[in-house]
């Protein structure tokens, strides 16, 4: 009698079973996901080598601070600020240029290139470094993301006169050596990573569940009503918050 119990209690049931193997393939995606981190970082820590003949490739174009607001008081504060929103753009040319199409015709035009916007976690995070000071030349600007339904948020910077755009040859200075086993390791385990599932199992179960509140409210506003409307979003979420909906 004692033997059948045990026996019994040996039997898992169906939904037990499954919950097994759920278990250990979000501990298998667990585990590569570390180690494929882990792997990233030792591709980038790999050292650079100088070449033995630096070689041109392109040109680069970056901003620089004018040469009036370099020479006032406020030069070094500007250059301090520039060095957190400066942008790179590569191209095979001096011009720049982009195709077009106008008028059914294909034309060049100068490609546009603007200092980087702010994000709101870099805004107040330390390791970004922005003063008091700086944040007074940033204005918040919102967005609608179409791909995620979404009212997003950035800080701008407000006085772009204050930097030119310069540009200088790409000079190929240092190589980074290829670690063959590092980076056959490294793709097996972006492609095992990168499938449907896997990457379901991952923001899940690694980044997080969203707020579903927040996502509820913040998919209420669509396009046409969020470019339409003349009030502001806090005063929205006043309205949400105050039941009036």
């Amino acid at each position: 009698m004692e033997k059948d119990n045990l026996l019994y209690f040996r039997i898992r049931s169906l939904r037990s079973r499954k919950r097994i193997i759920r278990k250990d393939v979000e501990k298998q995606v667990r585990k590569k996901y570390k180690r494929h981190r882990e792997v990233w970082k030792q591709k980038r820590n790999i050292p650079i080598i100088p070449l033995e003949k630096p070689y041109q490739k392109g040109f680069v174009r970056f901003f620089v601070v004018r040469d009036d607001v370099k020479r006032s008081k406020d030069g070094d504060f500007f250059e301090n600020l520039l060095k957190k929103i400066n942008t790179e753009m590569y191209s095979d040319t001096r011009k720049f240029l982009k195709k077009k199409r106008k008028s059914g015709r294909r034309i060049y035009v100068e490609k546009e290139q603007k200092t980087a916007n702010v994000l709101p976690w870099e805004w107040d995070n330390p390791k970004f470094g922005l003063t008091e000071r700086e944040r007074q030349y940033f204005v918040k600007r919102e967005y609608y993301a179409h791909n995620k339904r979404l009212i997003k948020e950035y800080y701008e910077f407000i006085e772009p006169w204050r930097f030119v755009l310069r540009v200088k040859p790409n000079m190929i200075t240092h190589y980074k050596p290829l670690d063959e086993d590092l980076e056959r390791e490294y793709n097996a385990l972006d492609s095992y990573l990168n499938q449907h599932k896997v990457i379901g199992i991952i923001h899940k179960n690694i980044y997080g569940k969203p707020n579903k509140w927040r996502e509820k409210y913040k998919r209420k506003t669509n396009v046409r009503k969020y470019f339409h409307c003349r009030i502001s979003a806090e005063e929205i979420a006043e309205i949400f918050t105050d039941g009036e909906f």
